[in-house]
């Protein structure tokens, strides 16, 4: 229980940080710098060196391209249903197609789970919402933007990301026992990880202006928290029969607030700065609602 006090705490003097004007605008980006090139490469490192193998894994992985495959037939019908704008539809397939499975997905699950669980949501993050955002959100994004990334930067983005990079050196060293100082170096700096998120995550919350569609920020919340998460659970757990630790986690990533990375790459395309920002916002606030059901239901 504590460590969910921890986080609500800091997300709180996250969202003070920015009303106060104690820290300055640009601080959430080093606190962002930090989280991608030591926390997360830590944690990184740590965790999936205790990683075994398995069946399960390939449904960690799938997960999230399923979930976005999801979003994309989903808000494809519903944007002929209301008429949603080119705009209008990216923002949604990208915000709520994608699920904030490191800031917030990490935190939350060492809270509900145990660190122990972390190593489950490290490889849904790593190896896949990062590569969905990496290929299929960047190329959707393009899409509906006019102009789309070539397949060069995608495939740089991915290699120098930090996290990244850590994952590729921590499966190379499985073989291998860490020392006892290595452990403990890491298990410090990947200590940072969920105070440190939660203070950026509370900064960045912020609300959009102009002209929102109301209709599609309901439905958007919608689909992200409840109809997605759903979805894969009767997929995974009804279809599948599948059980576990693993799968359970993979679970309460899929219910996960949008992605604020993908809310920054719509606002950098020019796709409806304020519904992603909104979409942002709102699903962060309501998350701290709808996982404590999730965990209960799942």
């Amino acid at each position: 229980m504590y460590n969910l006090v921890l986080l609500i705490v800091c997300f709180l003097a996250g969202v003070l940080l920015r009303w106060s004007g104690r820290m300055p605008e640009g601080g959430a980006s080093v606190l962002n710098s930090f989280i991608i090139t030591i926390s997360l490469p830590a944690i990184t490192l740590l965790h999936i060196h205790e990683l075994r193998q398995g069946g399960e894994m390939l449904f960690m992985v799938a997960m999230p391209w399923l979930h976005f495959g999801l979003a994309v037939v989903f808000f494809l019908l519903l944007s002929r249903m209301f008429g949603f704008s080119r705009s209008v539809t990216g923002v949604l397939i990208l915000c709520a197609g994608l699920g904030n499975t490191s800031f917030v997905g990490l935190p939350m699950i060492e809270a509900f789970y145990g660190r122990e669980a972390l190593v489950h949501g490290i490889v849904v993050d790593q190896l896949g919402s990062f590569l969905v955002l990496s290929i299929a959100g960047i190329s959707v994004a393009g899409i509906y933007s006019g102009g789309g990334p070539s397949v060069q930067d995608i495939a740089r983005s991915i290699v120098t990301f930090p996290p990244f990079i850590a994952m590729v050196i921590a499966l190379g060293l499985l073989p291998f026992e860490y020392p006892l100082w290595l452990t403990a170096v890491l298990q410090r700096l990947g200590d940072t990880l969920a105070p440190i998120a939660l203070v950026s995550v509370g900064f960045q919350l912020h609300t959009g202006r102009g002209g929102l569609d109301r209709r599609a920020l309901f439905s958007g919340l919608l689909f992200k928290l409840v109809l997605a998460p759903f979805m894969l659970m009767l997929l995974y757990r009804g279809m599948f029969g599948l059980e576990g630790v693993a799968v359970e986690v993979t679970l309460f990533e899929a219910a996960m607030p949008p992605m604020i990375t993908a809310g920054i790459v719509a606002e950098q395309y020019g796709l409806e700065p304020g519904l992603a920002n909104m979409l942002v916002a709102g699903g962060i606030l309501l998350s701290f609602v709808t996982l404590p059901l999730w965990v209960m239901m799942l």
